[in-house]
């Protein structure tokens, strides 16, 4: 299937922003496969750029290191060819990828914390920053992300009753919809311009 974006236009570039476990990595491959692009983790780049898994790096390097080669890979990213990317849960902490992602057409993958916490409760340990008590670790989290999420975001998408190709159907039908002009009939919440 040919690209539904311009290349060189807004839309070249589709970034999947939310916190952990609101199946950024799961979405991101789906809705690549029907936009025709590729898809790219940030979180799984870092990984090979480092070698070693993001929670070592924390550990080893830590987060202050780990927030500094994500914004710096994120930069490469959004230059490169078209791509939906899966961010990690804090690329927006950092002003300077925020102002970049004004460049991309971006989805908060949004979900209650009581949903987060389920579906992370068998991984905690291989995410740094919900080791001791994620419910608490998510809630701190939300209050400081949501309004940066909010400030980047184009479309929010509430996942908490979706299955990931549902979201990715949703996500798709409103970049198609952006390409053509027409206004989509499955929108969740869209901000308006930047």
């Amino acid at each position: 299937m040919p690209p539904t974006t311009d290349p060189t236009g807004p839309l070249a570039h589709l970034v999947l922003v939310g916190l952990s476990g609101t199946g950024k990595s799961t979405v991101a491959p789906l809705l690549a496969e029907r936009q025709g692009v590729v898809a790219v983790d940030l979180d799984r780049l870092l990984e090979q750029r480092f070698g070693r898994p993001v929670a070592q790096v924390f550990g080893e390097d830590g987060e202050p290191e780990f927030r500094r080669a994500e914004a710096e890979l994120l930069a490469e990213v959004l230059v490169g060819p078209p791509a939906v990317v899966a961010t990690g849960g804090g690329a927006v902490l950092d002003p300077e990828s925020r102002r970049r992602l004004a460049d991309a057409f971006v989805v908060w993958l949004s979900a209650p914390i009581d949903l987060l916490v389920r579906r992370l409760s068998d991984v905690a340990e291989r995410r740094p920053l919900l080791t001791d008590d994620p419910a608490t670790a998510l809630r701190h989290m939300a209050a400081e992300r949501d309004p940066l999420y909010r400030e980047v975001a184009d479309l929010v998408v509430d996942v908490a009753r979706r299955s990931p190709e549902e979201i990715a159907d949703v996500v798709g039908d409103v970049v198609d919809h952006a390409t053509t002009g027409e206004p989509s009939p499955t929108t969740d919440r869209t901000r308006g311009a930047r």
